[in-house]
């Protein structure tokens, strides 16, 4: 079956997260994605389980793209990525704001040079914001975004931030929109446009809390809530006065509070009601049943380790095995795309630095061997040496 993006060059010059996990993504949608290193490397190259030279945090977000070492500050260097992004049809980059333009490969001239281009730039704040030249992780965002603050007042527990890289994610995942939404546009334009993507806005904009904020009203916490259960703690989702209703309703329970009840003494005796039903079940299957015959939904409490078992997570391939480049395999994550008729998914295995310099300047410019060869004398291109 065809992949939907077929045909599509990508150079992506990102590194660590946001940009990468976009790139990966357009990748397993069949996209060639050419990854642009430095001569030392992504950084996250040696992040987590190192096999073989390739750490597993790089292969998660770097598989199937095919890579390229250029050393920027080497005569010729910045002229031979000029004449990659001529022949591209996206460029990736996530350099603080105004690197970019100072390396020589700012959104005007690279529009000059190929006006078809789509450019994706994710930064912290966004280009036009007043604070653009500042650093920016997901940490940091977490903590301006609010989402650090609201955490730690809802569980009364100290200021943490969350073992996810949500703002990276999000801003990675609504880059890959930008970029789809610009190439639809480029079909009936002829003209390639700037994707500006900044990681504070993405966050407020995927904030399904933030109306409160917006109409100064206090938060009403929704989601769901974790009870002792049989076999282990069980999530039980929705508000618990609606929890209620369904588990005296449907369920049998009995309101313990006497008629005149105080709302605060209500709350605190249909809880404990709530709680010893919860926990009344002799094995975990028999809660199950009762809470899919009311209808409530429910979740296990899991390690990651053990959600990539569960039985949706198998059935669905959600970890797919790779090369681990040495004679074995490594798992990684697959992406969530699923078509009727195309195909998606990780297409390879990761790349050591500079793997394909030949190849992608034979593809994409036919570079003749030569040229290539006094590239690589001249230390432009630079290449991994593997045993």
């Amino acid at each position: 079956m065809e992949s939907p993006l077929a045909g599509l060059r990508v150079l992506d010059l990102s590194r660590v997260l946001a940009g990468p996990f976009a790139g990966r993504m357009l990748a397993d949608l069949g996209a060639d994605v050419v990854k642009v290193e430095p001569p030392e490397g992504d950084i996250t190259r040696g992040w987590g389980a190192l096999r073989h030279g390739i750490g597993g945090y790089y292969t998660q977000q770097n598989a199937g793209k095919r890579t390229l070492c250029l050393d920027l500050e080497a005569p010729g260097a910045l002229p031979l990525l000029l004449r990659l992004a001529q022949r591209a049809d996206v460029l990736i980059e996530n350099f603080r704001t105004g690197v970019a333009q100072r390396l020589g490969l700012g959104w005007q001239a690279l529009h000059g040079l190929n006006p078809r281009l789509v450019m994706l730039s994710i930064s912290g704040f966004g280009a036009s914001s007043p604070e653009a030249g500042r650093a920016a992780y997901a940490s940091v965002l977490h903590a301006e975004a609010g989402i650090v603050e609201r955490q730690a007042h809802f569980d009364s527990a100290p200021y943490t931030d969350p073992v996810l890289s949500i703002a990276d994610m999000n801003a990675g995942l609504h880059g890959l929109v930008g970029v789809l939404a610009a190439l639809q546009l480029r079909e009936r334009t002829g003209s390639g446009q700037h994707v500006d993507i900044g990681m504070l806005d993405v966050m407020l904009a995927t904030d399904d809390y933030a109306h409160f904020a917006l109409d100064e009203t206090p938060i009403i916490r929704g989601g769901g809530e974790i009870w002792d259960a049989p076999g282990g703690p069980i999530m039980i989702t929705g508000e618990f006065r609606n929890i209620w209703r369904v588990l005296t309703a449907k369920l049998g329970v009995i309101d313990p509070t006497p008629p005149g009840a105080e709302l605060a003494e209500k709350i605190r005796a249909r809880r404990g009601a709530a709680a010893d039903f919860f926990r009344s079940f002799p094995n975990r299957a028999a809660l199950i049943a009762a809470l899919d015959r009311a209808n409530l939904a429910w979740g296990d409490v899991r390690t990651t380790e053990a959600a990539f078992e569960s039985p949706t997570a198998r059935a669905r391939g959600s970890a797919v095995w790779l090369d681990d480049r040495g004679g074995g395999k490594r798992r990684v994550v697959q992406s969530p795309y699923r078509f009727s008729a195309a195909q998606s998914g990780v297409r390879g295995h990761a790349a050591y630095r500079g793997e394909h310099n030949r190849a992608v300047l034979t593809d994409w410019l036919g570079a003749s061997g030569d040229e290539i060869t006094k590239l690589e004398e001249a230390r432009v291109l630079l290449a991994e040496e593997r045993a």
